[in-house]
């Protein structure tokens, strides 16, 4: 049975502000789209959430080190060259991103 995502967060990282912090030196601005509400911020982010955001920066940072070669994998795995494309996967946050990295790559 997997520990809850309190039990996790503790395990890993102590606290849920040592989390939110660990995310937020994870989301430069050449990994994070910046969405999060300005009022609420990252502090009201389940427990979950935010640590399934940190296994995706960690990844998707050393793997690829920014979101452009990210979407520079992507577009070689499914061999598309065409910009529209290139500009609409801009636009998708990371998590997304990555899931579709995985899946094209998986079909490939």
């Amino acid at each position: 049975m997997t520990a809850s995502p309190l039990a996790q967060v503790k395990d890993r990282f102590g606290s849920k502000d040592d989390l939110v912090k660990a995310v937020r030196d994870l989301a430069g601005d050449d990994l994070w789209l910046d969405k999060v509400n300005e009022d609420k911020g990252l502090e009201r982010v389940s427990n979950a959430k935010l640590l399934h955001l940190h296994e995706v920066l960690t990844a998707v940072k050393d793997e690829f080190g920014t979101r452009a070669k990210l979407i520079d994998a992507i577009c070689d795995v499914e061999k598309r060259k065409d910009p529209g494309y290139r500009e609409r996967l801009e636009r998708y946050p990371v998590p997304r991103l990555w899931d579709h990295y995985r899946a094209s790559k998986k079909r490939a």
